[in-house]
């Protein structure tokens, strides 16, 4: 199962994906379900922008939204090609999020500002 983040008129849904054979379409595993606020994007150009350093899947946020954080303290969990990778504040701040658990990101993506 594979969760993604799709956006249906302008309003954001979490969904899962399950892949069934190797001609497999899309099956939607759960209801639809509004992202959280913390999922929202952060406004940019505020604050050291945290980017993913490959595409991946976030796996876990290891600190809450809006959380202290010192510089080099791990603050997200990226699993890519079946490995878990920590991604770590570049500098001390207050992290905002601009991913949800589940979501799947592309390279340099902006995963969080810390500001």
């Amino acid at each position: 199962m594979r969760n993604f983040i799709i956006t249906v008129d302008g309003k954001q849904y979490e969904v899962g994906v399950e892949e069934v054979g190797e001609t497999a379409s899309p099956v939607i595993a759960e209801a639809p379900a509004a992202v959280s606020p913390a999922a929202k994007p952060a406004p940019a150009g505020k604050g050291t922008k945290v980017l993913s350093p490959f595409p991946g899947l976030i796996k876990n946020l290891l600190v809450a939204n809006g959380a202290s954080v010192k510089k080099d303290q791990p603050i997200l969990v990226l699993e890519a090609m079946k490995m878990d990778n920590d991604i770590t504040a570049p500098c001390d701040g207050t992290v905002t999020f601009n991913v949800a658990k589940g979501a799947n990101v592309e390279s340099d993506a902006i995963l969080a500002i810390i500001g």
